[in-house]
């Protein structure tokens, strides 16, 4: 008899976590019982509603506990399609909730049984049954097929390039208001492995003063969006590439594939293509080092070289990142950084730094102060 009640009970439940699915939501649901009615049900919204604590069995005990006019649910079980993780056992051990029965076990956050065994702690006030594994297989086929369903979705996004990079969706950088700007590709398919480097040009192509701002390790050119309108406002001609592997630059998917000779050779192709400008080159952060390796290869004229502090904000901007697919040059960059400081230390470094804070617009005056005293 108590087999077959909890069956019908999880499967209230499922129905839950289908709903969860629906939304969007990973696929759990939870309802509470007493006395064979149904007090609450509830499943996992936290991504709908912002709140990292909206998972099935807290909506589900504060649905319960308004019915009951109570926070304490003496009597009450509460039956879930998943393995309740800490924060849940834990809410679950305060309502004092008589039996608690769960589908499918977690492996990675389960605690009760998996992880560690909240419900096992025999100094607590409360001591909670615990049933484990009803209809455990349709629990964990709704939560699999969820994920399958999601690793399909982020594959036919991803393009693949040749086995060995990713092009973030273009999907990904729409809609962003406050980087404006036209988009241009750079590609050198002998040179390059065929990887597509992504680079702002902003301002007038014939302008007498041209700009050549570099992204710290990591980052994008998503760190100049305020400054590229104010540079360009006062005649200079700003490029901004993002460096293989970042922002909107194609992905190689293998951490070796970062050097700081992808980089330099990238930057000294994308300048002779548009005719080895002189520039004016402005480094954030421990792009200083890139630079100083731009100077000495004397592959382009650099006339000048500025440093601008990190933007901690942009560094960890996840957005051209959707997967860990595209996450090489993220787990390349401190390897990268070490290398990029040692190339420094062993080249000639003969130029005074100048270093610029403040507003974009200060920094614009400045920089252009600089232009037209070279």
């Amino acid at each position: 008899m108590r087999m077959t009640q909890d069956t019908g009970f999880m499967r209230l439940a499922l129905a839950q976590a289908q709903a969860a699915h629906e939304a969007g939501e990973i696929p759990v649901g939870a309802i509470v019982v007493k006395d064979g009615r149904v007090l609450g049900v509830g499943r996992n919204m936290p991504i709908g509603t912002h709140d990292p604590s909206a998972h099935a069995e807290i909506i589900a005990l504060r649905a319960a506990a308004r019915v009951l006019g109570n926070y304490r649910m003496e009597g009450c079980e509460l039956y879930v399609t998943l393995e309740p993780c800490a924060m849940c056992a834990g809410a679950l051990l305060h309502a004092r909730l008589k039996r608690v029965i769960y589908g499918a076990t977690d492996p990675k956050t389960g605690a009760a049984g998996s992880v560690l065994n909240l419900f096992a702690y025999q100094q607590l006030n409360h001591h909670t049954q615990v049933s484990a594994g009803v209809l455990a297989d349709e629990c964990s086929n709704t939560l699999r097929t969820f994920f399958q369903l999601r690793r399909q979705a982020h594959a036919s996004q991803a393009q693949t390039l040749m086995e060995d990079a990713l092009r973030t969706p273009q999907s990904v950088f729409v809609g962003m208001q406050d980087y404006p700007f036209v988009s241009h590709f750079f590609r050198d398919a002998e040179n390059l492995h065929g990887w597509r480097m992504h680079y702002l040009d902003e301002g007038p192509v014939d302008a007498m003063h041209t700009v050549l701002c570099l992204h710290d390790v990591p980052g994008w050119s998503y760190r100049f969006r305020a400054l590229i309108p104010a540079l360009s406002a006062k005649g200079i001609r700003v490029l901004s590439p993002d460096l293989i592997g970042f922002g909107i630059s194609d992905k190689p998917k293998k951490v070796v594939a970062h050097t700081p000779y992808l980089h330099l050779h990238s930057l000294q192709r994308l300048l002779m293509s548009l005719g080895a400008p002189k520039v004016l080159v402005l480094a954030e952060g421990k792009a200083i080092h890139l630079a100083q390796m731009l100077v000495e290869s004397k592959v382009v004229c650099v006339v000048d070289v500025l440093q601008i502090p990190p933007d901690p904000h942009v560094a960890s901007d996840a957005r051209p990142y959707p997967d860990k697919g595209y996450q090489a040059a993220w787990r390349a960059a401190a390897g990268l950084v070490q290398q990029l400081e040692q190339a420094s230390r062993d080249g000639d470094w003969n130029l005074d730094v100048n270093v610029l804070d403040g507003s974009p617009d200060t920094m614009a005056e400045q920089i252009e102060a600089i232009c037209c005293n070279g």
